[in-house]
Order: C-alpha cells, then sequence, then structure tokens
C-alpha cells in the first residue's frame, strides 16, 4: 500500500452536513433571486442536476452533465446561469466556511503521511467545481498541493458509491485497488471502495451511515486514531 485517498467533506473538513446544505442552498438562492428566478426551482434544479450527477454513466463530465440537466428544466442560455454560479462559488460560498470546524489532528496526518513518502489523493464526491473543492480544502488548512489529484465535477465523470468512480481514479493515475486505502466518513459512499479491493478506514467522527449498515468488519476510528494508525505505518520514500 503507498496510496491514501481521503473524502473531504466530514472527513478532512470536520462539519455538520445537513447545516452546510442548508446554508449553501439558502445562499444560492438569495444569489439568484434578483435574475427572476423561483427559489424553488433552483433548488429542484440543483438536486435533480445533483442526482443526474451520482447517476452519470461516464458519457459525459459530471459538470456537463449537471448543465445538460439544468439546462432541461430551465431553458434558455444556460451559460449565464453558470456565470452566475461561479460568481457565488468565487464569493458568498466562502461564508460557508463558517460551518465547518477545521482539526488540527487532519494537517498532521498529511504531513505525517508526505513525510513517510505516502501518496495522497482527495477523492471527494465530485458534484462541485474545482473552485468550491479548492476552497474546502483551504478551509481544512490544507493546500491544493498536498494532492496527486483532486477529483472535482471537471475531470469526473463517475460519482460515489458508484465503483466506477475509483476505477476512473485508478486509471488516471495508472494505479491498482491494492496499492490504495480509501479513508471516509460515509459507510455507503466511501466503504464502497472496499467493492473493486481497495483497503478502507472509517473516519467515526462525522459518521454518516444512512443505511445502517453493519460497520464491525472496518478499520474505524476518529481523526486522533487515525493519526496513531498512519504513525504505526513504516515510511516508503
Amino acid at each position: 500500500m503507498d496510496t491514501f485517498l481521503f473524502d473531504l467533506d466530514g472527513t478532512l473538513l470536520p462539519m455538520d452536513q445537513d447545516k452546510f446544505v442548508d446554508v449553501y442552498f439558502n445562499g444560492l438562492a438569495k444569489k439568484i433571486a434578483p435574475y427572476g428566478i423561483d427559489p424553488k426551482k433552483l433548488i429542484a434544479t440543483v438536486w435533480e442536476g445533483t442526482k443526474a450527477m451520482i447517476n452519470n454513466d461516464g458519457a459525459m463530465s459530471n459538470c456537463n452533465r449537471f448543465w445538460d440537466t439544468a439546462g432541461k428544466i430551465f431553458g434558455g442560455s444556460i451559460d449565464e446561469y453558470e456565470k452566475i454560479f461561479n460568481d457565488y462559488y468565487e464569493n458568498e460560498f466562502q461564508m460557508l466556511k463558517e460551518v465547518t470546524y477545521p482539526s488540527p489532528t487532519v494537517k498532521e496526518c498529511i504531513r505525517v503521511l508526505k513525510d513517510k513518502g505516502y501518496k495522497i489523493v482527495l477523492a471527494t464526491n465530485p458534484l462541485f467545481p474545482k473552485i468550491a473543492t479548492y476552497s474546502r480544502i483551504n478551509w481544512a488548512g490544507l493546500k491544493p498541493d498536498d494532492f496527486e489529484w483532486i477529483t472535482t465535477y471537471e475531470n469526473s465523470s463517475y460519482c460515489k458509491p458508484n465503483v466506477k468512480y475509483y476505477e476512473e481514479i485508478l486509471h488516471n493515475l495508472n494505479l491498482v485497488p491494492g496499492q490504495c486505502i480509501m479513508i471516509g466518513n460515509d459507510v455507503s459512499d466511501d466503504m464502497s471502495a472496499e467493492l473493486i479491493g481497495m483497503d478502507t478506514y472509517l473516519v467515526t467522527d462525522c459518521l454518516i451511515n444512512t443505511q445502517n449498515k453493519d460497520i464491525s468488519h472496518y478499520k474505524k476510528g476518529t481523526l486522533e486514531d487515525l493519526l496513531d494508525f498512519i504513525k504505526d505505518l513504516p515510511s516508503i520514500g
């Protein structure tokens, strides 16, 4: 094993996910209100676009899948809406940092892994554009340069829990499953990596287990436990 894949929201960036989503949608609705778009229609459109990305079949990027779906609902010029969304991510979206609580343990985990020579991939569900993903990396006290690869909706054609999401990462980085361990807090989304032969570690600080799956067989623990796990690993660099 020489490569760590990390989820972001709830793993490297602790947060109350429900509160994050609520603040996200409220901010987006306020942003787009002056353009005469009904907030309820906007939120419904974003959810439909998100579902389309989660069910993406690889025929196009998640970005194109989202805007293809949104265009069918909104009609008219999607370019205008995309510019509004991008402006939101550059500005109002940054306020969402206030509903996260970065952990110094996360920075130490990444530092120790880098010092020991491990490759690190940010395997966050690619539902957001690069600008929003890089912002959340910074909120966690990390830098995009800490990672060999970062999944965003521009460079990905699948989403978790589809195992093709993980296979796409392996293909892009010329890796095999046995080289990798997936670290995440969502049992359904993150632990699905085991289905293609990846090792896994379930972070329990912000645990999500919506289907009440049995988690007894997973390596698991808090961020502090994860740090201990990492410290016990051999150096490979």
